[in-house]
């Protein structure tokens, strides 16, 4: 299918109601440009249009008009088998992310298989000066390397970095609230030394406090160190 009969097929999914409420949780991108598709509709489209292999030219037409294209992108890259393409792709791809949803929506399966390989790339991703290659990066530390592939070097990477921008800053903090329920006794020095900035400190305590993961025990002492202002 080409370009045209895909966008054809993204609008027959079109929910506006569901546009106007994704709208207020993305403000960073124009809501005219959002078609409106529910995420499980664009998710089932997505392995239908990776079973074909007239996918890649889609997936080569950059950037896109709409914003639900750019999330059917991202479904579709996660859903390939192959590692070195799964990487090609992404990283054609990480320069165009505009938002936080279409940033966090990539997350390939094939990574699972490959971490030893998959840590060199995120290696570069933290390097990245665009926010969304950066927020992606530290991503993917989280989801891949938070358990039996853990080491001490990764939340001390994450914690060097320093940034102005929100959505790096809010992942910085998503990580360490992650960090602190899978690796609490690796991490939580981390906390206890300030290693953060102060508004990601106190986010990373304050989503740490509101998971299900860390006992109330923990909660409780994480609570006392927060930073003051």
């Amino acid at each position: 299918m080409n370009l045209n009969e895909i966008r054809a097929e993204l609008f027959k999914m079109q929910d506006m109601a569901y546009r106007d409420f994704n709208s207020k949780l993305i403000p960073t991108v124009d809501k005219e440009s959002m078609i409106g598709i529910r995420t499980p509709d664009l998710r089932k489209y997505a392995k239908q249009l990776g079973k074909s292999s007239d996918v890649i030219e889609f997936l080569q037409t950059l950037p896109h008009k709409y914003f639900d294209e750019n999330q059917l992108h991202a479904f579709i890259i996660s859903e390939i088998k192959d590692f070195k393409n799964c990487i090609d792709e992404i990283n054609r791809f990480l320069p165009y992310i505009d938002n936080w949803a279409t940033c966090d929506q990539l997350s390939p399966k094939v990574f699972k298989k490959y971490h030893n390989e998959l840590f060199e790339y995120i290696k570069d991703w933290l390097k990245s000066d665009k926010v969304y290659t950066l927020r992606f990066g530290i991503g993917m530390l989280m989801e891949h390397f938070l358990d039996e592939d853990f080491d001490i070097l990764y939340p001390e990477t994450v914690s060097k970095i320093r940034s102005g921008e929100y959505y790096i800053n809010m992942m910085i903090a998503w990580y360490f609230a992650t960090a602190l329920a899978k690796q609490y006794e690796s991490v939580i020095p981390f906390i206890e030394n300030n290693s953060l900035d102060i508004w990601t400190h106190n986010k990373a305590i304050q989503k740490a406090v509101e998971s299900l993961r860390i006992s109330d025990e923990k909660k409780e002492y994480l609570k006392n160190l927060k930073a003051k202002k």
